[in-house]
């Protein structure tokens, strides 16, 4: 069967900078699947140069124009995400499917209302959970099913949050205040405990986890401005899965100059490590080794299958695309969902309310 392509509105696309141009814009651009067709910005001059950048056919200042513009089927929310809540119900309103990055909300409740109301109107949602279209992480997670490492017994990481350490950014402020759900724990961390279940096939039974800060401050670049960091930069979690398996991670912030992306999974029969020097699982650069039995640790290649595990920022967003134009097309079930996202910040809130102490999710 042949489609029409996906017609596609972006909120908040900027010519020079921005998540949307730098990995949003790039993959659709490489699928005929969808059609740029909409984008917006608070400033009508800065849609129109980007429109004009990008190969839009349509820019507008407003919001509401871009969800009940009737050459828009997608829309697609990149923004900050304080202002997801607002952006995606107006979209969810309008009759529109939604693709949201990651985090959904601020909060699980932020995340449980939009759910509901997309499961309400009937509409397709999406989440920004790309590092599952990994191909690293999909060969992992083939080689789990059939039975590389026999019974999973434990998964040990160690991660870095590169940001939440020395210096920050001007545009990454926000992310200092806890009540904004934007913190280490919520972004890196958050990807890379999703992409470890996604890998293992597998969900938590208990959970605990320890939150610390033990920088007080931090320097903003540019203006080398002092402020406090208000969030909690070591992230220390015990999680028991399903099927008995125990998993540790340690999360840091800023970058180590030791180890800063290391993932260790041992089960009866094998063993699988995979390793990153850049410190977040959502940037790639992976190195995958594996042994069996008597084996000596030795490199795992990725199939060609797989694809290739290039230009991590713009290939996982393009292979989640693919999965998300599979779905809307063809009614298979592929690319994670509004459901996904809930589950993921109903363990998130478990974490942030265990105190140390095992919660059941």
């Amino acid at each position: 069967m042949t489609h029409a392509p996906i017609r596609v509105g972006i909120i908040g696309v900027h010519p020079d900078r921005g998540w949307a141009s730098t990995a949003h814009v790039p993959a659709l651009r490489d699928l005929p699947q969808f059609r740029l067709s909409a984008l917006s910005h608070s400033r009508i001059e800065t849609a129109r140069a980007s429109a004009e950048k990008f190969g839009f056919e349509h820019a507008m200042s407003s919001t509401d124009e871009l969800v009940n513009h009737p050459d828009v089927d997608l829309v697609v929310v990149t923004v900050r995400v304080p202002e997801h809540r607002g952006l995606v119900t107006a979209a969810l309103q309008a009759g529109k499917s939604v693709f949201s990055e990651w985090p959904l909300g601020m909060n699980l409740r932020d995340a449980e209302t939009m759910n509901s109301l997309a499961g309400e109107k009937g509409v397709s949602a999406m989440i920004g959970l790309q590092t599952r279209a990994n191909p690293t992480l999909r060969h992992m997670r083939n080689l789990i099913k059939q039975g590389y490492l026999g019974e999973v017994l434990s998964a040990s990481v160690i991660g870095s949050g590169i940001t939440w350490g020395e210096e920050l950014e001007e545009a990454f402020r926000y992310t200092l205040d806890p009540s904004k759900g934007a913190s280490m724990l919520h972004v890196p961390f958050a990807h890379t405990i999703d992409a470890l279940l996604f890998v293992l096939g597998e969900d938590f039974h208990s959970v605990s986890g320890t939150l610390i800060r033990r920088r007080r401050t931090i320097r903003i670049m540019g203006s080398k401005e002092v402020v406090p960091l208000d969030v909690a930069d070591q992230i220390a979690f015990i999680g028991k899965l399903t099927s008995g398996g125990l998993v540790t991670i340690h999360f840091r912030g800023g970058l180590s100059r030791a180890t800063n992306f290391h993932v260790e999974i041992n089960g009866t029969k094998g063993d699988l490590l995979l390793t990153s020097p850049i410190g977040y699982i959502g940037l790639g650069g992976f190195k995958l080794m594996g042994a069996q039995a008597d084996e000596t640790l030795h490199p795992i290649a990725i199939p060609e299958g797989f694809g290739a595990d290039d230009d991590v920022l713009t290939g996982n967003v393009r292979r989640l695309y693919q999965l998300i134009a599979s779905d809307m097309t063809s009614g298979t079930s592929q690319s994670p969902t509004f459901g996904d996202a809930v589950k993921l910040h109903r363990l998130i809130d478990a974490i942030e309310q265990s105190g140390g102490v095992a919660r059941y999710v």
